[in-house]
């Protein structure tokens, strides 16, 4: 096992004071945003020696963060594997520059995504049946929007938003001074960001909270938005990234369209499976990782032996091969022996 040290990504919505108290370390004023642990080339972690983690684990499959969120992100997709890897060559065979600002496909690989909340964490989740959205929308008395998506369906009622064909003033209205926890995100958001018809489809996806444990899989085409709160993610190692609204950065509607998955998710929350005592396993579907979660009481011993590339981060308590903030490497045929009241996650690579 192999001590790593992360990356700490200072983006303005990042929480100021969740990480610091993490990694043990004072808060400096700054945003912490996200600490990132793997071998991405935008931040690649580093051995004790200094050396960059890649030296030992070559390129890894995944990316795991602890993220920690004051303000909410943008609105965002990410395509399959077949869409990336066409938008990819297409986008090059254009010559458009890899890191040019309104490039989406910097890479041929698809990004899906698992967040496991550490803190009560709000999310946006995929598209929310519609009769839900329909009694959403009674209730805050929007009669147009909810006509239009009885009578047309979900998704023309969310290409026509995006399409700008419907009025979002008289929906935006209804919602100010509203009491419910939907319209006040698109009060909020609607001062921030005007005729941004996004902040209206947030009243037509699932609004979540997740507790401590519980976790969302985004999969391809899942349209998203962290609101607020700290947790583990693990993603495909992949910067392609679809922006949906609620960003001031380059936004192409018509890709949009062609990768979003404009389909109900009843229940977007992903519960884990205890394997074996203390040890849980977060579901995923085709995804270049499995994210495990390791809760080891103060008399216990926990024993695991690496299958793969794998990497571990303590959030809670402190066990004695990996205190509390501390991350490690375990390349495959290593072990690691957890002794002491903690919380360990660790990412590996799935099981084939």
């Amino acid at each position: 096992m192999r001590a790593i040290n992360g990356v700490v990504q200072h983006y303005a919505w990042g929480d100021r004071t969740f990480i610091p108290a993490l990694l043990g370390v004072p808060a400096d004023g700054r945003p912490w945003a996200e600490l990132w642990l793997g071998t991405h080339p935008g931040g690649p972690a580093t051995l004790a020696d200094g050396h960059s983690l890649t030296a030992v684990a070559q390129e890894l499959p995944y990316l795991l963060k602890v993220l920690a969120a004051a303000e909410p992100l943008s609105l965002q997709t990410h395509p399959d594997a077949a869409t990336a890897a066409a938008g990819y060559a297409r986008e090059d065979a254009a010559g458009i520059p890899l890191h040019a600002p309104h490039r989406i496909y910097r890479d041929g690989s698809a990004k899906p995504e698992l967040l496991c909340a550490l803190t009560p964490f709000d999310a946006l989740c995929g598209f929310r049946p519609v009769d839900q959205s329909l009694r959403l929308l009674d209730w805050l008395d929007a009669p147009e929007l909810a006509a239009f998506l009885r009578l047309h369906g979900l998704g023309a009622t969310v290409t026509a938003l995006y399409l700008r064909r419907l009025d979002i003033a008289p929906v935006i209205a209804a919602c100010d001074g509203h009491s419910s926890i939907e319209a006040q995100l698109v009060a909020g958001l609607a001062a921030k960001y005007p005729d941004d018809p996004s902040v209206i489809v947030t009243l037509l996806l699932n609004r979540v909270t997740l507790q401590p444990g519980d976790a969302i899989f985004l999969g391809p085409g899942n349209l998203h938005a962290y609101l607020h709160g700290a947790g583990v993610e693990v993603m495909g190692a992949s910067d392609n990234v679809v922006r949906g609204g609620m960003t001031p950065k380059h936004m192409d509607v018509e890709e949009l369209l062609t990768v979003m998955r404009i389909e109900p998710l009843a229940d977007p929350v992903v519960r884990p499976v205890e394997e074996s005592p203390g040890r849980w396993r977060y579901p995923t579907v085709d995804a270049p990782f499995e994210l495990w979660r390791f809760d080891t009481p103060a008399d216990e011993v926990l024993h695991h032996t690496a299958n793969s590339r794998e990497l571990l981060i303590c959030t809670s308590g402190d066990a004695d091969a990996l205190a509390h903030g501390h991350a490690a490497y375990l390349a495959p045929g290593e072990s690691v022996r957890v002794e002491g009241e903690s919380t360990v996650f660790m990412v590996t690579e799935p099981r084939r």
